[in-house]
This record gives C-alpha cells, sequence and structure tokens, in this order.
C-alpha cells in the first residue's frame, strides 16, 4: 500500500532542495485545465509560499481548447499560484502559420495535419514560457508522467520543462496521489478546482483527438499503465496499439540522438 503523504512529502522536499540550490526566483507551470499540471500546482504552491518564491501559472488557450479546459485552468490559476494569467495564443498561432506551414490549403481533418500543426501550439507555448521563466528567473515545469513519457506522448521541444517532478509516476499514480493531495485541502474553492481537474476526460487540447485514450488506442489509463507495466517487466503484450506507441517513440526518449565518437573516428587514425 502506497502512503501518499510521504509520496508528497518527497515530492515538496526535493523541490524544495533544488529551488535553494539553484537560488531560483520562481517556478513556471502552464495550467492546461488537465491533472497532471493540477498536480504539479496543487504540490509546490505550499513550497513556494514557504521560500517566498513565486508560483506563476499560465492558461495558454489556442483555439483548440475548449470553454470547460479553460475554467479548470482559470480556477487552478487562482486557486495555487502567485501569479496567473490568462493568455489566449491563437491570433500568434494564426500569424504563425503562414511562416511556418508550407502547406496552408492541407486538409486540416487529416490526422497527419492535426498532430502536425497541434505540436506547433506545444511549441508556442514553450516560447512563452521558457520567456517567462527567464524573466522572472525561474524554471518551467514539465508536468509529463511516466506513462506519457514510455509512450512519447508529449511534444519534443514543446511541453518538456526544465524540472520533472511526475516522471516516476504512471498516470493511475497521478490521480491516487491527487486524491490524496485533495483530503489536504481545506479552502472549498481550491478543493474544487481540483476535483474538477480528477473528474476531466484527459485531453491534450490540441484538437488532434477528443481524449487522450482514443489517441493510444485503448479504454482507459487503466488499461494503458497494465498494458506497459506488463510488457516493460515480463516483454507480454497485452494491447498492440499501446506497446507499439511505446516501441516506435524511443528515439523521444532518446533524443537528441549523438554520435559516439568511436562512431565517427573509426578507422580514420593513423598510428605513427
Amino acid at each position: 500500500m502506497v502512503q501518499w503523504d510521504i509520496v508528497a512529502k518527497n515530492l515538496r522536499q526535493d523541490m524544495k532542495d533544488y529551488l535553494q540550490q539553484g537560488g531560483l526566483k520562481s517556478l513556471v507551470v502552464g495550467l492546461s485545465g488537465g491533472i497532471d499540471s493540477a498536480l504539479c500546482a496543487v504540490l509546490f504552491y505550499p513550497v513556494c509560499k514557504e521560500l517566498g518564491v513565486q508560483m506563476i501559472g499560465r492558461s495558454l488557450a489556442i483555439e483548440t481548447n475548449t470553454h470547460e479546459e479553460k475554467v479548470r485552468g482559470l480556477n487552478m490559476g487562482l486557486n495555487f499560484c502567485t501569479d496567473f494569467k490568462e493568455v489566449n495564443l491563437t491570433h500568434l498561432y494564426h500569424a504563425a502559420l503562414p511562416f511556418i506551414e508550407e502547406d496552408l490549403e492541407a486538409d486540416v481533418h487529416s490526422a497527419k495535419v492535426r498532430l502536425r500543426r497541434g505540436n506547433l501550439k506545444a511549441r508556442l507555448r514553450m516560447i512563452y514560457l521558457y520567456n517567462l521563466a527567464q524573466r522572472h528567473q525561474g524554471m518551467v515545469l514539465s508536468t509529463d508522467n511516466q506513462t506519457e513519457w514510455q509512450l512519447g506522448f508529449w511534444t519534443l521541444h514543446g511541453d518538456v520543462g526544465d524540472y520533472v517532478p511526475l516522471t516516476s509516476l504512471w498516470k493511475i499514480e497521478v490521480y491516487e496521489l491527487s486524491k490524496y493531495l485533495l483530503t489536504e485541502l481545506t479552502d472549498e474553492s481550491a478543493k474544487a478546482a481540483l476535483q474538477a481537474c480528477i473528474d476531466a476526460v484527459p485531453t491534450d487540447g490540441l484538437g488532434i483527438t477528443s481524449s487522450d485514450v482514443e489517441q493510444l488506442g485503448a479504454r482507459d489509463y487503466n488499461e494503458v499503465d497494465d498494458t506497459l507495466m506488463c510488457f516493460l517487466e515480463k516483454g507480454e503484450v497485452k494491447n498492440k496499439t499501446v506497446v507499439s506507441r511505446h516501441q516506435c517513440s524511443h528515439y523521444k526518449r532518446a533524443n537528441p540522438i549523438m554520435v559516439p565518437r568511436e562512431v565517427v573516428f573509426k578507422d580514420a587514425i593513423k598510428k605513427v
């Protein structure tokens, strides 16, 4: 049985140590209205308050984000940030498209186009958050969990930050820790904000599919995590789609690919 209070304590202590050692003045997090960014905010808001460090949150909507996602992001920001704003990047996205997208006439309903343009949205958010972190002498929080890491379910040079607190937690464990932290909260507004994120259908907000699990080819995250754990521990394949996605995304986990020196200089140096 996992003692989630100790897990929360360990994560907070590690963050406290890192902030103090680095002399950082702020944490920056993009609040999407999803459970992962919500958990990061709830975990580290008390640490920031204790150290006098800014907890900076931004809800960065871009056209495909639903009203419900934006409301959840807003409520998390109001309850768990010392500095929060809603910023709509839709205008920036459309202004950038003609300079970046070489085929403006592409079928926007095709899966490949939705994926490519979804990645563009994630990278625009990254630019905004990193500029903010540099301005406030801080760092950007990654909100990716172990499930997403194993599936390559993130955008390279997009929604990956400087510090990744949830990378040891499977998605189902993200929910368990969030439910525990809910019991710690006393403010009703804060509790309602977190509960809404726990209850929400998980989605990347990029308009690629209507939910994460639809994109991953599974019924729910229990199936996804069970499949990954069985495959990684025993080589057992329970869901071929999930396992295939894990295998095909190896390049992301190995990024950047660096050619070893022994390969580059093989047979190139003559003995004198």
